[in-house]
């Protein structure tokens, strides 16, 4: 399965554009974003667990990266409300699950090999930000390879995305707009290598999921090396 796969292209997915598919789990649907392979696959995706859901016991070979976005979000390690930004490296294993139902950001096959980080940030707990470049900006990852954060923009700032290697967002509140193209809360923008334009918050502000430099030619080809 192939989708938005050409990482040299531009790529943006609105709510309105949002379809929700069955996951092979009962309660379990995802909206996939990006995709290259089929179950086992290097995939950006929306997952939305019913109440009382549950997915089966699963290993995570090359990674998995997620924001909790609604409802609370577990497994066995602990339990993570909306706000929470998770890491588990390549060779983890768990079983998510949802009481009351969730709406999580997964990024899945994307961590390089040598990534051994385990990452539990609640970004609701006002120490975790802090004031860059005269925005707020919530530090969640960084390395050689790629550096994410959360930043809150005021209306009218644009997003400090200084990366050549490519960058990855997603709206999370308010909205922004990417020349002349407006992104509502839900909105997921991928941009490639040397695609730099202007992304600027709106009237209301916006607060984004950011996550730059991970899309270079050699981050994409290990990354690749790693599910073959």
């Amino acid at each position: 399965m192939l989708i938005h796969a050409d990482f040299s292209q531009r790529a943006l997915v609105t709510p309105d554009q949002h379809e929700w598919t069955p996951s092979p789990m009962a309660g379990v649907e995802r909206v996939m974003l990006d995709r290259v392979g089929e179950e086992k696959a290097r995939a950006t995706s929306l997952v939305r667990y019913a109440p009382d859901s549950h997915f089966a016991r699963h290993l995570h070979p090359g990674g998995e990266e997620i924001l909790v976005l609604s409802g609370v979000f577990s497994d066995e390690h602990g339990h993570y409300p909306a706000g929470w930004y998770l890491r588990n490296p390549p060779g983890s294993a768990h079983q998510p699950f949802s009481v009351e139902g969730t709406t999580i950001f997964v990024k899945l096959w994307q961590m390089q090999p040598s990534d051994s980080h385990t990452v539990r940030i609640d970004t609701n707990d006002a120490a975790a930000w802090q004031r860059q470049n005269g925005r707020e900006v919530c530090p969640l990852f960084s390395s050689e390879t790629e550096q994410v954060c959360l930043q809150r923009l005021a209306p009218g700032q644009t997003v400090v995305a200084a990366s050549a290697n490519g960058a990855e967002l997603l709206v999370l509140d308010g909205s922004v707009a990417m020349a002349g193209q407006p992104c509502a809360p839900g909105s997921w923008l991928r941009l490639p290598e040397g695609d730099a334009p202007s992304i600027t918050a709106s009237a209301q502000g916006a607060t984004v999921y950011l996550k730059t430099g991970h899309l270079s030619r050699t981050a994409l080809t290990t990354s690749s090396a790693l599910k073959a």
